[in-house]
C-alpha cells in the first residue's frame, strides 16, 4: 500500500543531471514546489488540455457564439448614426408600385434623392437586367449622377454572381455584397476586400461607400503594421485569422473583419413612397450616405446577426439594407470617432488564459478541501469571469474565451474534489496499516503528516520519550521539549518534506524525567497510493557512543594543530625558495618558471607576450656613497613603483642586484608596450626621499616579443637582456 516518494524525486534528479543542471538553492526550491504542487499541476494541465481539445474540435463553438451574441443584446443602445440614412422599399411600396420596381421609377427615385444633396447614394438593389419601362433613362441617371455606388454579387465556386450596371463598372463605382454566414446561420463578420483570380482586389459595398466619405475628409487607406492590416483614420481593422475568437479553422479568404453592429433602429429611415411624395424633411439626407434597399418580407432579403439572438424565442432578422448600413457605420465610426472594433487575443494567449483558470480551479479547491465551499467559490469565479469579460467587451471590444475558461475552471475543480474524496479514504487505510506495522518494531518510531503532527506512534517511542501515547498524539514538539530542541526537530522534518530525500541527523532531546539524550534519527518520506505523504522517523540512542567520539576528537585536534604548524613552516620555506627576500618579488628561479608557463599559454591562445629587462642607472654610486642599507630601501621603493605601473596580470621579478624583469602577457599590439615603458621611466625618474636624502636614479630597458622576435624562451630572454645593455650604453654616452 505504501511506496516511497523517493522514486519520484529520483526522476527529477536524473532530469537535472541529464541537462547538466546543478541543484542550486533556486532549483531546489523550484523542484520542491513542483513536487508539492504536482497534483494541482497535473489536474490543471489535464483539464486545460481537454478543454483546448474540445475547442479545437469545434464542440464549444456554438456556446461561445451564443454568449457573444447575447453580449451584443445586453450592450447599451448607442446614439443614431447621423452620417447614414436608409430609403426602404416596404411591402406597401411593392403593393403600390410593383416588384421589382421598374427602371423608370428607380430613375425618378435617384433624381429625387440626388436633389436633396446626399454625400453618396448606395444602391442596394441588384440591377443586372433591364426592368422596363425606363431602362435608357436609368442608364443616363447612373451616368450623370456622380455619387452613386452600385452593388453586385461576385460568383465564387458554384455560386453564380450578379453584376451591377455596366455604366457603374466603367465609373469604378461598384462594391460587392458577398455575405459571410457562420455555421449557425448568423452573420458575425464581413469582407473589406476579396482577391479574385487574375484581379488585384475588389472593395466591398460598405467599404466603397465609406472610402468615398473618408477621402473627402482627407483619409486614405494604408498599412498599419507588419501584418499589413488596414488602417483608416483612427482605426485599425485587424484581418480575421482562421482561429480567432470562437472560430475553428474558419475560411478566412479575402480580407475579413469581425462585425460590430448597432442595434436595430440606429439610422434615419424613410419609405420610398414618402420620398417620392415629398413627405420628408428637406435636409434629412444632406451630406449623408443614403442606402436604398428592400425591407419587404416578401423579397426575403433578411438575415440574422448578433443582435438577432433571443434566449427563448426565435431570432429577429434584420434586412439586408440595414445590415449593409451597419457595416458602413462600423467603418466610418471607427475611422472618424475611434469607435472600437472587435478584438481577440492571439491563440497562444487564449490557451494561456484557459490554463491559468484551470490552475485557479485546481489550486483553490485543493486548498479549500470542503466540497460545498469549493462549489460556491467556483460559481463565484465563473460569474466574475463573465462579468469582467462583459465589461471588457463593452468598453474595449474584447471577445475573450469565456466558455473555455469556465469549463477549464469547473473541470479542474471537479477533478480535485473527486481526488480529495479518494485521498481521505486512502488516508484512513494507510494510518491503520502503519500502526499495525511499527508496533512490531522494538526501536522508537514516530509517523507525522506534512503539518508535523504525530499520527502514529509505537509503544517503544512512548517508553523512550516518557509520556503516554495518548498525550503524545495530541501535543506537538513545542509542548513536549525545550524550544531549542523542538526547533531542530521541526527543521529536520521540514527538510525531508522539502527535499523528498532520506535524512539522518544527530539531535539532543530531554525525556519526561528531564534526562538529556543524544539520538540519531533517520527520517524517510513515504506516500500511499493516493499520494498522501507520511514522514517516518526511527530513533537510536547514541549517548555513550558520542562520549567516546568526543575523546577521539580531542586527540585528533591536537594532531591537527601540530600538522598545521608543520605546514606553515613548509609554506614559508617554499616562499623563500621562490621569492626575493628583500623586495618580496619573484626571484630568478620563479621568473623562469612563470615565463615558461606564460609562453605555453600564449602559444595555445595565439597571444602576444612582452618581456622587459630593466637595470637601474646610477645605483652603484648611491650604494657606495650612502651605504647598502639606503640601497636596499631604494630597491624596495623601485619594486613598489614598478608594480604600480602595471596591470593586475603583469609580473615583476628581481633577478639580483639592480636588475628586474617584467612579463606582459596578452598585450594587444607592440606599441602598447611603449606606453608601459614611458610610464615606468617617468615613475622611476622621479626623486626618492630616503631618511632625509633626495636620491635620483635612471633606468635602462630592453624588450623582446613572443612570437614576433622568437618562440624560444632563452632566446627571448637574451634578446631583451641585450636590448637593455644597448640602452644602458646609450645612457652612458649621453652622460
Amino acid at each position: 500500500m505504501l511506496t516511497k516518494v523517493l522514486y519520484l524525486d529520483l526522476d527529477y534528479l536524473q532530469m537535472f543531471k541529464l541537462f547538466g543542471i546543478h541543484q542550486t538553492p533556486i532549483l531546489k526550491t523550484i523542484k520542491h514546489w513542483l513536487l508539492e504542487n504536482s497534483r494541482v499541476l497535473i489536474t490543471a494541465s489535464t483539464s486545460a488540455g481537454i478543454v483546448i481539445l474540445l475547442r479545437s474540435l469545434g464542440l464549444l463553438q456554438t456556446w461561445e457564439w451564443k454568449l457573444y451574441d447575447n453580449f451584443f443584446c445586453l450592450r447599451p443602445t448607442e446614439p443614431l448614426d447621423s452620417r447614414i440614412a436608409i430609403v426602404e422599399i416596404t411591402e406597401a411600396d411593392i403593393q403600390k408600385y410593383g416588384y421589382p420596381i421598374n427602371d423608370q421609377l428607380l430613375t425618378e427615385l435617384l433624381y429625387k434623392l440626388n436633389s436633396l444633396q446626399p454625400h453618396a447614394i448606395g444602391l442596394d438593389i441588384y440591377r443586372d437586367l433591364p426592368q422596363e419601362p425606363g431602362h435608357e433613362n436609368l442608364v443616363t441617371a447612373l451616368e450623370y449622377i456622380p455619387n452613386i455606388i452600385g452593388i453586385e454579387k461576385i460568383g465564387i465556386g458554384n455560386n453564380l454572381g450578379v453584376k451591377a450596371p455596366e455604366i457603374l463598372h466603367q465609373k469604378q463605382q461598384v462594391g460587392f455584397n458577398n455575405l459571410i454566414v457562420d455555421a449557425d446561420g448568423t452573420i458575425r463578420r464581413s469582407f473589406l476586400y476579396i482577391f479574385p483570380e487574375n484581379e488585384k482586389f475588389r472593395e466591398s459595398f460598405p467599404l466603397k461607400l465609406a472610402l468615398s466619405y473618408l477621402r473627402a475628409e482627407g483619409i486614405e487607406p494604408k498599412a498599419a503594421n507588419k501584418a499589413n492590416d488596414l488602417q483608416l483614420g483612427l482605426a485599425v481593422f485587424n484581418r480575421l485569422k482562421r482561429n480567432d475568437g470562437a472560430y475553428i479553422r474558419a475560411d478566412v479568404g479575402g480580407y475579413q473583419f469581425l462585425a460590430n453592429p448597432r442595434k436595430t433602429g440606429s439610422f434615419d429611415i424613410v419609405t420610398m413612397d414618402d420620398l417620392l411624395s415629398g413627405n420628408i424633411t428637406l435636409d434629412l439626407f444632406k451630406n449623408k450616405i443614403v442606402l436604398i434597399g428592400y425591407t419587404a418580407p416578401s423579397v426575403k432579403d433578411f438575415h440574422i446577426n448578433s443582435y438577432s439572438a433571443r434566449l427563448f424565442t426565435r431570432p429577429e432578422k434584420i434586412s439586408g439594407v440595414e445590415l449593409q448600413a451597419n457595416f458602413l457605420s462600423q467603418i466610418l465610426s471607427a475611422a472618424l470617432d475611434g469607435r472600437t472594433n472587435i478584438k481577440v487575443l492571439p491563440e497562444p494567449l487564449e490557451w494561456l488564459v484557459i490554463i491559468i483558470f484551470s490552475w485557479v480551479g485546481a489550486n483553490l479547491n485543493w486548498k479549500l478541501l470542503l466540497p460545498k465551499k469549493s462549489i460556491l467559490i467556483t460559481l463565484f469565479i465563473s460569474i466574475g469571469i463573465t462579468g469582467i469579460s462583459y465589461i471588457a467587451f463593452i468598453f474595449n471590444g474584447w471577445w475573450l474565451p469565456i466558455i473555455p475558461s469556465i469549463f477549464s475552471l469547473g473541470g479542474s475543480a471537479t477533478m480535485i474534489m473527486f481526488h480529495l474524496a479518494y485521498l481521505r479514504e486512502e488516508w484512513q487505510k494507510s494510518t491503520e496499516f502503519l500502526h499495525s506495522v511499527i508496533n512490531a518494531i522494538p526501536d522508537p518510531i514516530f509517523v507525522k503528516d506534512k503539518h508535523h503532527r504525530r499520527i502514529v506512534l509505537n509503544e517503544a517511542y512512548s517508553k523512550f520519550i516518557g509520556y503516554p501515547v495518548e498525550n503524545l498524539l495530541i501535543k506537538n514538539d513545542y509542548e513536549l521539549f525545550p524550544v531549542n530542541e523542538a526547533n531542530i526537530f521541526w527543521e529536520q522534518d521540514e527538510l525531508v518534506f522539502q527535499t523528498f530525500q532520506e535524512q539522518e541527523n544527530e539531535e539532543c532531546f530531554t525525556d519526561g524525567q528531564g534526562v538529556t539524550h543524544i539520538i540519531a534519527t533517520k527520517r524517510t518520506l513515504h506516500q500511499d497510493g493516493a499520494g498522501n505523504l507520511f514522514l517516518v522517523g526511527v530513533i537510536r540512542d547514541i549517548t555513550e557512543r558520542k562520549k567516546m567520539e568526543e575523546n577521539l576528537k580531542e586527540t585528533a585536534a591536537k594532531l591537527k594543530s601540530d600538522n598545521a604548524q608543520l605546514k606553515k613552516l613548509g609554506d614559508s620555506l617554499q616562499h623563500q625558495a621562490n621569492h626575493d627576500p628583500l623586495t618580496g618579488l619573484p626571484n630568478r628561479k620563479q621568473f623562469y618558471e612563470r615565463f615558461t608557463q606564460i609562453i605555453e599559454w600564449a602559444n595555445f591562445n595565439e597571444k602576444i607576450v612582452g618581456l622587459l629587462f630593466l637595470d637601474l642607472n646610477g645605483f652603484k654610486a648611491i650604494n657606495d656613497n650612502f651605504g647598502h642599507a639606503i640601497g636596499d630601501i631604494l630597491l624596495q621603493l623601485v619594486s613598489q613603483r614598478l608594480q604600480g605601473c602595471l596591470r593586475g596580470g603583469d609580473i615583476v621579478s628581481r633577478l639580483g642586484g639592480d636588475e628586474f624583469t617584467i612579463i606582459l602577457p596578452g598585450i594587444p599590439e607592440e606599441f602598447e608596450v611603449s606606453k608601459v615603458i614611458e610610464k615606468i621611466c617617468q615613475t622611476i625618474n622621479q626623486p626618492f626621499k630616503i631618511e632625509g636624502n633626495t636620491l635620483s636614479v635612471g633606468i635602462s630597458i630592453g624588450v623582446s616579443f613572443y612570437p614576433l622576435n622568437s618562440q624560444d624562451v632563452d632566446q627571448l630572454i637574451d634578446q631583451a637582456d641585450n636590448a637593455m645593455y644597448k640602452d644602458k650604453k646609450r645612457y652612458k654616452k649621453q652622460r
